[in-house]
């Protein structure tokens, strides 16, 4: 596994532009098996808050430093895994090598201007299935097990990228990205299961600046209480983010440069208005 830095300062615009390059890249490679492909994690927040249109005092997000795309499973059992990995190779992609030398078939890679990596999950569908174990697909592909992905299929948007391919290429798509209540969600068990500052700075930075305020979150966040693994969110939520010493506003604030009462209080307040919100 990839070290991701612990702080802001580890991250960089250029890093950022370089992913979304990729992003575009990858959907003008993947074409119409996009539909059943939806990009979460770190990429995610600069595409559902409108980095372009901040407002006043709104902070652009830091970014990051890789791609990660959720799969359906259908994705498996119809067997398209196959023209996939046919359609990456085409384009340049390559399965990654974990630090031992070793392919890591979930992670592929690209270097065009650097070396850019591109990570494939996918919702538990069998039995003993555990969060961030990898599921084996093919001799060369495999994907990240990750609780709750089948909710950012159930809220998911619509997204229009435009710019510069990875390879310099001026492009235009429509891509799927996971809605602000999944979202919160995956990024909520992504913190339980690996307690990183990126994803508590994550959660938070999609909490407070999506739409007009923590009630649109709550909109799309409203028809998945139902299920479990939204459940489960919450209960991380209220067990880790709020009281303003808890591990969660304290790796915010981490994340953003060290203690800070009145962030790691900010952070308090958002995540009550949501549970309160929720009932």
């Amino acid at each position: 596994m990839i070290s991701k830095p612990t702080t802001a300062v580890g991250y960089t615009n250029d890093a950022v532009q370089l992913v979304r390059a990729t992003c575009l890249y990858v959907a003008t490679k993947l074409g119409d098996l996009m539909d059943d492909l939806v990009v979460i994690g770190g990429l995610a927040p600069s595409l559902l808050v409108d980095q372009e249109h901040l407002r006043d005092g709104v902070e652009a997000h830091v970014g990051t430093m890789d791609l990660d795309i959720g799969m359906t499973v259908a994705l498996l059992d119809e067997g398209r895994y196959q023209e996939l990995t046919q359609r990456l190779r085409n384009g340049g992609f390559e399965p990654d090598e974990n630090e031992d030398g070793n392919p890591t078939r979930q992670r592929w890679k690209i270097e065009k201007r650097q070396k850019v990596t591109l990570d494939f999950l996918i919702a538990p569908s069998l039995p003993g299935d555990r969060g961030g174990s990898i599921r084996n697909i093919e001799q060369d592909f495999a994907a990240i097990i990750a609780p709750g992905l089948h909710l950012a299929f159930r809220d998911r948007v619509q997204v229009s990228l435009h710019g510069q391919t990875i390879s310099g290429e001026d492009a235009r798509r429509e891509i799927w990205v996971c809605g602000a209540g999944a979202f919160l969600v995956l990024k909520a068990l992504a913190f339980k299961y690996r307690g990183e500052n990126k994803d508590a700075y994550d959660l938070f930075y999609v909490l407070r600046n999506y739409g007009a305020g923590v009630h649109d979150v709550l909109e799309r966040l409203r028809p998945l209480l139902e299920d479990d693994s939204t459940a489960e969110a919450l209960d991380v939520l209220r067990n880790d983010f709020c009281e303003s010493n808890g591990i969660g506003p304290r790796r915010v604030a981490e994340f953003l440069g060290g203690p800070n009462e009145d962030l790691e209080a900010d952070v308090v307040g958002y995540v009550q208005q949501l549970l309160d919100g929720c009932g």
